[in-house]
């Protein structure tokens, strides 16, 4: 069942939103002499979108206009509706506009040196492409295949150590939302192994977005699992949901391992984890 709200007629107008806000933006940016390439990420960029998707928006400037565009990114997304607030910081290269329609436009500045091939931009749909650069990182991009390093799974696994040990404390000094806090950030670790087991890049460390629900690329079996890593505030809930993640953990880590040829440790392993479960 899903939420009953007050605001269904509004949400069942976000598309329309969605869709001027998209005209909008186009007109202005695709008139603009300056601006080298627009296209998009996200779920625009992988044609998933659902009722709530945001606009990722990218464009490429001349090198010459990139930092007064950049001091005018707050400015230059009036053009395209009506801005309700922003989420921003003045020395960053990206800004977020929350509009009137209840749909966000997550906007980021590039120069031509800054758009290089990954595996981030697999998935784009270009809108504005003036000298060929977005046509050749896409063909390009779409050739690379994600594989994590040895470096980024030792991260992973130590960071995993780290936030079983910090729950704990924060079941001892009774900090409950700290503890729950580092019991999510456990969850979202096992997610991450599962797509560097997968071979899928992982989402940036803590952003849940379409890890869960119909656009999830999760398996039943994982989704089931989360579902049953919940906890609520009770000291020994915590702990009891925390050593029930660790089976999961040691699977994926000695696959991990044998994966990328990285040594296991398992006596290691069991010390760190039995110093708290």
């Amino acid at each position: 069942m899903g939420l009953e709200t007050k605001h269904r007629e509004r949400d069942l107008e976000i598309p329309k939103h969605r869709q001027n806000l998209i005209n909008a933006i186009q007109k202005d940016l695709l008139g603009d002499d300056n601006v080298l390439a627009v296209f998009y990420g996200g779920s625009l960029g992988n044609e998933n979108t659902d009722l709530y998707s945001d606009i990722d928006l990218r464009i490429v400037v001349k090198d010459v206009v990139f930092e007064e565009y950049r001091l005018n990114k707050k400015q230059r997304a009036k053009n395209w509706g009506n801005v309700l607030y922003y989420e921003d910081f003045p020395w960053a290269t990206h800004s977020v506009a929350h509009f009137k329609g209840f749909i966000k436009v997550d906007t980021f500045y590039y120069t031509v040196k800054d758009v290089k091939p990954s595996v981030w931009l697999q998935n784009i749909k270009i809108v504005h492409d003036t000298t060929g650069l977005l046509k050749d990182v896409l063909d390009t991009s779409n050739k690379l295949i994600y594989e994590p390093t040895v470096e980024e799974i030792e991260i992973w696994r130590t960071r995993f150590f780290a936030y079983v040990h910090e729950a704990y404390r924060g079941v001892m000094r009774q900090e409950f939302y700290n503890a729950l806090s580092y019991l999510d950030a456990l969850r979202l670790s096992i997610t991450t192994a599962w797509y560097m087991e997968a071979g899928l890049q992982p989402n940036n460390f803590g952003y849940w977005a379409k890890l869960e629900g119909k656009r999830s690329k999760l398996q039943d079996w994982q989704l089931t699992l989360l579902e049953q890593w919940n906890s609520s505030r009770e000291s020994d809930e915590i702990m009891s949901v925390i050593k029930s993640m660790v089976p999961e953990f040691i699977r994926v880590h000695k696959n991990l391992c044998k994966k990328y040829e990285l040594e296991e440790y398992p006596d290691l392993v069991d010390e760190i984890l039995n110093m708290v479960l």
